[in-house]
């Protein structure tokens, strides 16, 4: 099953983040083809050199993870553009992707969407 998830808020100051990638690792483990497209504030959690927050998660290292087990990810580039972030500034194996055309293609092709 290929399922698309889009995630628009920011990677620390809620918990959005965090369970849309935890619900991601589940899907991974049950067999299911992820696509994770970042929109809006989302695109920050694809910066490389997070310093995590004491008592938050690690955002980078579990998208790290979850890329390392075959999810596609791909950060909206209106989005990087507009908040500073280039290709050189991702983790490795984010990609920017081609603004929503990317999300747009993934969405026709996907089983389920959901949204964070």
């Amino acid at each position: 099953m290929k399922i698309t998830l889009i995630i628009q808020d920011a990677p620390y100051g809620s918990e959005k983040m965090w369970n849309a990638l935890r619900l991601t690792q589940a899907l991974i483990r049950d067999g299911a083809q992820i696509n994770i497209f970042l929109l809006g504030d989302a695109v920050v959690a694809s910066k490389k050199g997070q310093e995590t927050p004491t008592g938050f998660y690690n955002i980078q290292q579990m998208l790290s993870e979850i890329h390392s087990k075959g999810a596609v990810i791909k950060a909206c580039m209106t989005c990087c553009k507009a908040r500073g972030i280039g290709e050189k500034d991702l983790i490795e194996g984010i990609e920017i992707g081609k603004t929503v055309i990317d999300l747009s293609r993934w969405v026709m092709e996907s089983d389920r969407v959901l949204t964070f």
